[in-house]
């Protein structure tokens, strides 16, 4: 499974955010990830400079094989809560998905 980060001007995209990234939202996942093709991960800061709550936007896009690719986006507090709560929306998505698929 590929993992790929994208970040906005407002937010420092460097390996370290990568490596977080990546572990939180593989960890949500858990034995899903081994239906999924790719995963990105979009970080935004929402109000920049301004700050405030739940200003941090965070997208993930899963990408399993054989299907169409499903997104679910969620704002929070600071980027660990966003990737956590993302996280969290995916693999429930993913399940439901899958889930429908295996009773087919």
């Amino acid at each position: 499974m590929q993992f790929q980060l994208n970040t906005d001007a407002n937010i420092q995209g460097d390996d370290r955010l990568a490596e977080v990234a990546e572990t939180i939202v593989t960890t949500a996942l858990g034995h899903l990830s081994n239906r999924l093709s790719r995963i990105e991960v979009h970080l935004a800061d929402v109000n920049g400079a301004k700050g405030g709550d739940d200003d941090i936007r965070c997208t993930v896009e899963a990408r399993p094989e054989g299907m169409q690719p499903q997104t679910v986006t969620h704002n929070d507090a600071n980027v660990d809560a966003a990737l956590r709560g993302a996280g969290k929306k995916i693999r429930s998505l993913l399940e439901s998905e899958f889930g429908k698929l295996d009773r087919r």
